[in-house]
């Protein structure tokens, strides 16, 4: 093979590398399922989403919003509704919407059809078990789609959900992660964690305080809260 050929070569095998890359991880990316990463921009709204839950804190994010007179969306694992069935109530109680966060919080790439299946359809069932209510979004774990999604998500009636805004509160201090949050504009999904994956008693008290910090600014800056499913309803019809 001549220099030219293999030069050729390289460069269609990064190409593919580059698009597999976006397939799987790239927010705007609908290719694995139908999702979506932001709302109308032309409108003052934005929605909080919380993943990774329950755990033991969410019943202090919820006296937080509740104070703030904020409505979020929580996407929710399975298992830790499971472990925590009182506490998913009371995030529907509350009015919030939950969304389907997987059953066990595993990266869904490389896996079979039936395995990603099975991960939205048992935190589907617990879900609506526990809190009453069925999800109508879904959050991949990571964000991170692969083959097989599509088909889970039409069979279970499921549009997929990504976000404009990723907090990083699991490595970041309050300040840090408020200064991200309030970068926000019109039609942004702020993706934050009241949880840990399926971790058992999680700390998360960097997320609560720049919740705390953060949604003054944000209201300073004219912007309403709203659930996705509303954020989206412009868009998505």
């Amino acid at each position: 093979m001549t220099d030219g050929a293999l030069w050729g070569s390289s460069m269609a095998i990064a190409a593919a590398g580059a698009g597999m890359a976006y397939a799987v991880r790239g927010r705007s990316s609908a290719i694995f399922g139908p999702s979506m990463y932001h709302g109308d921009r032309t409108r003052r709204s934005l929605a909080l989403t919380f993943d990774d839950g329950p755990s033991e804190s969410t019943p202090q994010l919820l006296e937080l919003l509740d104070a703030a007179g904020v409505r979020a969306t929580f996407f929710m694992c399975g298992r830790n509704v499971e472990r925590l069935p009182q506490i998913a109530r009371e995030v529907a109680a509350a009015g919030h919407e939950i969304g389907n966060h997987s059953d066990t919080h595993t990266r869904l790439d490389f896996r079979s059809a039936a395995f990603i299946y099975e991960e939205l359809g048992a935190a589907q069932r617990k879900i609506t078990e526990a809190a009453g209510m069925t999800p109508k979004l879904f959050r991949a774990p990571y964000g991170v789609r692969w083959f097989g999604l599509s088909a889970a998500q039409k069979k279970l009636d499921l549009l997929g959900v990504m976000w404009t805004i990723l907090g990083r509160d699991w490595r970041l201090r309050a300040p840090e992660i408020a200064t991200r949050v309030t970068r926000a504009g019109g039609g942004d999904i702020i993706c934050l964690h009241d949880g840990r994956g399926i971790e058992a008693r999680p700390n998360v008290d960097e997320m609560l305080k720049a919740v705390r910090q953060s949604v003054p600014r944000l209201r300073e800056a004219g912007l309403r809260f709203e659930t996705v499913s509303e954020l989206l309803r412009p868009v998505a019809g």
